[in-house]
């Protein structure tokens, strides 16, 4: 019982791990690659605490993916010596504001109407990324310089990719860490009846209204926090960080991997940043296959492949334990 309690804490000591060996016998390409995939982690872990746990569906989760990445580039532009701790503590207190307002509005409506209200958003911070050029940058986007990381007794340089990687690695796996540990808190689990039956919620007391607010603001939070990464990672922002596009991206990502678990999503921007580079030097109609892809897990594979790994570890277990009780295994 102890180890099965101990068992997704090692799962994640693993990851970091192995996470921190990569770079030892990767080539840098592979490394550059490695950490587009953990900020894109990041981003669909936010998106699937809206969508997988509370049931929400949204078109405009880049509006505060692209605020992150457009707030720590301004930041880093005009404030003349500002450090890489101030940039990404900036893009996240932004983000965390407009995700507490903007929530505010939208969370009077649900279903669909709250779907295309996200949409109207997105698409409104899109215009005004594009019509503000003495800001963002318009069409020609913004160009930064990583700053070196200050760690009190010692200066690292961000320039080299492999010591951005590593400061990748350790903050934002340790933001997925912790969005792993709210889902297993009791406002995790709050956010997880609601999803099942809202009305019951309510009628024990719980003020589910508050209670989408807090996920809505928390996950908005996220997102800017891998958008601000994205920026320092790519050291260059423009307007497809706030797009329709990057909706679409983080939702093929969910999708890909499975909704219905922490993980899935992870191993959907792990699957989908690997296929768009593969699959883009080979062709430019990469973004059909993607989409083929899509349509073939949606209609055959609705939990992702996380549902195909979980059918698979079930398979086996059946095949090592054929006598053992189905409700057994379950548990």
């Amino acid at each position: 019982m102890i180890l099965q309690k101990q068992t997704p804490y090692l799962s994640i000591a693993a990851v970091f791990v192995l996470g921190a060996l990569a770079p030892l016998v990767l080539r840098q390409y592979h490394v550059n690659m490695l950490t587009e995939i953990i900020i894109f982690a990041l981003y669909a872990v936010s998106y699937n605490l809206l969508l997988g746990y509370a049931g929400l569906l949204s078109f405009g989760h880049a509006m505060f993916f692209g605020t992150g990445a457009f707030t720590a580039a301004v930041a880093l532009l005009h404030i003349p010596g500002l450090s890489l701790w101030g940039a990404i503590g900036i893009a996240v207190v932004v983000t965390t504001v407009i995700g507490f307002v903007i929530g505010g509005l939208l969370l009077r409506h649900k279903g669909s109407y709250f779907a295309l209200l996200t949409l109207a958003f997105n698409s409104l911070f899109y215009a005004v990324a594009t019509k503000w050029h003495s800001v963002t940058g318009g069409d020609d986007g913004l160009s930064i310089t990583r700053p070196a990381l200050h760690l009190g007794v010692a200066t690292v340089k961000m320039a080299a990719i492999s010591n951005f990687y590593y400061f990748t690695l350790v903050i934002v796996g340790a933001a997925m860490a912790f969005c792993w540990y709210f889902t297993r808190t009791a406002m995790g689990q709050t956010v997880l009846l609601m999803r099942e039956n809202e009305e019951r919620m309510k009628f024990l007391g719980y003020n589910t209204n508050i209670s989408r607010l807090i996920l809505f603001t928390f996950t908005g939070a996220v997102a800017g926090l891998a958008g601000a990464f994205y920026t320092l990672h790519f050291q260059f922002v423009s307007l497809s960080a706030v797009s329709i596009d990057m909706t679409t991206t983080v939702l093929l990502m969910t999708f890909v991997g499975g909704t219905r678990t922490f993980w899935g999503p992870i191993l959907g921007s792990f699957v989908y940043i690997i296929l768009q580079n593969y699959l883009s030097d080979i062709t430019d109609r990469w973004p059909l296959f993607m989409g083929l892809i899509f349509i073939f897990l949606v209609l055959l594979v609705p939990g992702g492949l996380s549902q195909i790994i979980g059918s698979i570890r079930d398979w086996l277990t059946r095949k090592r334990n054929p006598d053992e009780p189905a409700a057994e295994r379950a548990s």
